[in-house]
């Protein structure tokens, strides 16, 4: 059931786990590869940290959101990609989550022990410094336009917003004001990208970015700090951010322009991943389907001064040659990211920094911790319990891992492809 070519061709709760992967070939949204890992920790771009060390501040920890998939209208919707490439419509990527930890004592500090400031941080960490004891519920996105969540205990599927838009691929929380947020990829070939919120139950969907805001946004994560919504896009190969609102729309990286750079799958934009503290926005470029020219990268938040989006000098690439990156999320505690495959359908992690006398093009340190996943898209981490959430476009599949990939079993199976991801801790 791959959405590319073939065959779907390829409240106030201080914690929080909220790309996409993103899409594959022009016109398919990325779907999950579902894998039968037994999935317990760990996880994607989207982790959230618990707060960092400042005293009930809750954490800004922005979670990755998930980039999902490929553009393309999902297979509902028949968008063509256009390029006329394959995706008959699929899964859009995972969401991150983005997570706010709670105060001074929260588990696994934010970033450098910044208050607010770390982004990838233990979704349900306390403020006395004790274990988690929430009730953990994992929101995640089905491609064909809806906002659906279950209850890790006792999953069972229900539906949140039952219009959510075409092709729904990255999801962030914002438990501070009680929000859900979501990107929604339209249909490619009619550039009318856009991104929705909604009330925590459903209610009160309102649009933040209009169609034609972006071109096909994917992972979605949140700085809470700033009030700073950030996203990649697919299409539009661009790393953007706005206001919590929508206002404010700016573009950070700019990978490509026109119909010719659009026909090149390695400049398409698909998950994203912020370093508070550290300053720095990650993301990928997937190229095309298992084409082995995917990449992560970062670039700092505050742009160089003298250059534009167009010719910034600071983009560092951490990896190359994968076979199509989607999601992404980050382990700033121990340096690792996170990122979900949909070329080899895998789950992977490696250390943020290329090791001593290695390049991007070289390294070895790449660690796949689940295999079998297919037309993976979406991954969060829950580090306060040592946990990895992820969706697999193919079977509508959730699933969950320890950090290391071990444990690895699904939550559900059986629906349509999934994209973005998010686990939240509700009282």
């Amino acid at each position: 059931m791959r959405i590319e070519a073939r065959s779907i061709a390829r409240a106030l709760v201080a914690l929080v786990i909220v790309c996409a992967g993103c899409s594959t070939q022009s016109n398919s949204h990325e779907q999950s590869n579902a894998g039968a890992p037994s999935v317990t920790g760990g996880g994607g771009t989207s982790s959230v940290t618990s707060g960092g060390t400042g005293s009930g501040t809750a954490g800004a920890s922005s979670g990755n959101a998930g980039t999902s998939g490929d553009a393309g209208g999902g297979a509902s919707s028949g968008g063509g990609a256009p390029n006329g490439g394959g995706e008959t419509g699929g899964a859009a990527g995972s969401v991150g989550g983005v997570g706010a930890a709670g105060g001074s004592g929260g588990s696994s500090a934010g970033d450098s022990g910044n208050a607010g400031s770390g982004t990838s941080g233990s979704a349900g960490a306390r403020p006395d410094g004790g274990p988690p004891n929430g009730k953990l519920t994992v929101f995640y996105l089905d491609v064909g336009g809806s906002v659906m969540a279950t209850d890790v205990e006792g999953p069972r599927a229900r539906t949140i917003v039952a219009d959510a838009g075409q092709g729904p691929d990255g999801i962030a929380l914002d438990m501070e004001h009680g929000h859900i947020y979501w990107t929604g990829m339209g249909v490619p070939a009619n550039d009318d990208g856009f991104v929705r919120r909604s009330n925590l139950d459903g209610s009160n969907v309102v649009t933040v970015i209009p169609a034609g805001g972006t071109y096909t946004p994917k992972q979605l994560k949140i700085d809470h700090e700033n009030g700073k919504l950030y996203f990649s896009d697919r299409e539009g190969m661009r790393v953007m951010r706005s206001n919590l609102d929508g206002s404010m729309i700016e573009t950070l990286v700019t990978t490509g322009s026109g119909a010719t750079d659009r026909r090149d799958n390695s400049k398409w934009c698909v998950g994203i991943a912020l370093d508070l503290a550290g300053g720095y926005v990650y993301w990928s470029q997937k190229g095309p389907d298992n084409g082995m020219v995917g990449s992560l990268r970062r670039a700092h938040l505050a742009m160089p001064q003298g250059e534009t989006s167009t010719n910034r000098s600071d983009i560092e690439v951490l990896f190359s040659g994968l076979p199509e990156p989607i999601d992404i999320d980050l382990d700033l505690e121990s340096r690792r990211i996170y990122w979900t495959d949909r070329g080899d359908d895998t789950i992977n992690r490696a250390p943020i920094e290329i090791p001593s006398g290695a390049t991007a093009a070289n390294r070895t340190d790449r660690q796949i911790l689940i295999r079998g996943v297919r037309e993976a898209i979406g991954v969060t981490l829950d580090l306060a319990r040592g946990k990895l959430y992820f969706t697999g476009g193919t079977g509508g599949r959730v699933g969950m891992a320890n950090l290391d990939g071990s444990g690895a079993m699904d939550l559900l199976t059986g629906s349509a492809g999934l994209t973005g991801i998010a686990v939240v801790e509700l009282p």
